[in-house]
């Protein structure tokens, strides 16, 4: 019997642990007083060392046997991940936390589309009955929102569901590369080129580097540890056991723990309205891992 990592072993447990961990990155972006360029490129420069070093000490022969295709395909995900966090980062600071996080996490909407239509993988009509039942959740979310235009909240949403939209294209090319990329190299590309698109938006935009409180420089720090490497490099590395859909779908769950840690930290109250469609994104997604769980056991 072949002897199994224990990041293969428990691979979807560790999932969840980084969408827990994932939560939080709502929290320190509203918290941070710097401009979202800033914040991006900050989480960038402190957590790509610890995958750059390692790669490039013990992993060169890899990196020069990457084809074209799959260089392309990891540098391609890591500007969607820039875009990703440039919409996040500015819609937390325009919204609040509940709606944005919600919102974002209709992700799986773009890799269920892609994996249907693009990449001709069937898809349970069980499974996918899960996930409309969480786009639903975060439509009623969006919906009474857009009564609060006067109070710009409307803006942040429309960014908040373009950071879900660049986030799934972000986790299917991960998925793809990932089949014949190592995950350490794989990071490492990504996160590289992600750097790449924030320095060149930093300089673009005469962002500046310094100036700003160092409670601001000890968040980004924590957002670092926790967000860029607790969540977002795990992700990476459990795209070679586990699909896409599934980290998709599971990280729609941030939305629960996003709404108890607003209100912890930030004091921000949800409405009866958003507890009613992070309830309903929360059952569409268990629903959805349920029947997923069957289709595997049952060799489908």
């Amino acid at each position: 019997m072949e002897n199994k990592s224990f990041l293969e072993k428990y691979v979807k447990i560790i999932v969840i642990l980084a969408v827990v961990a994932g939560s939080s990155s709502g929290i320190f972006g509203a918290a941070i007083t710097a401009p979202s360029m800033m914040i991006g490129f900050g989480r960038l420069t402190l957590g790509l060392p610890f995958f750059a070093v390692p790669v490039l000490l013990n992993r060169r022969e890899e990196l020069k046997q990457i084809s074209r295709k799959d260089l392309f395909g990891a540098f391609l995900a890591g500007a969607f991940l820039f875009l990703h966090f440039f919409t996040w980062f500015n819609a937390v600071k325009m919204t609040n936390i509940a709606s944005a996080v919600v919102l974002a996490a209709l992700h799986p909407l773009v890799v269920l589309v892609i994996t249907i239509f693009v990449l001709k993988r069937h898809v349970g009509r069980r499974p996918i009955m899960g996930i409309i039942l969480a786009l639903l959740g975060g439509c009623i979310v969006a919906g009474l929102d857009k009564t609060q235009l006067s109070t710009g909240n409307f803006r942040g949403d429309v960014l908040a569901f373009l950071a879900g939209v660049f986030m799934g294209l972000y986790f299917v090319l991960g998925n793809e590369v990932r089949k014949n990329v190592s995950g350490p190299v794989y990071v490492f590309l990504c996160f590289f080129a992600c750097w790449v698109c924030f320095t060149i938006g930093m300089i673009a935009t005469g962002t500046p580097i310094a100036g700003y409180p160092a409670k601001d420089y000890l968040l980004i720090v924590g957002l670092t540890l926790v967000c860029q490497i607790g969540a977002h490099a795990v992700f990476n590395l459990c795209f070679g056991y586990v699909d896409s859909l599934y980290v998709s779908a599971w990280e729609s769950g941030e939305s629960v723990f996003a709404i108890i840690l607003s209100l912890i930290f930030l004091h921000q109250l949800p409405t009866s309205w958003e507890l009613l469609g992070a309830v309903i994104v929360v059952i569409g997604l268990l629903y959805y891992n349920y029947y997923t769980g069957l289709a595997e056991k049952n060799g489908e």
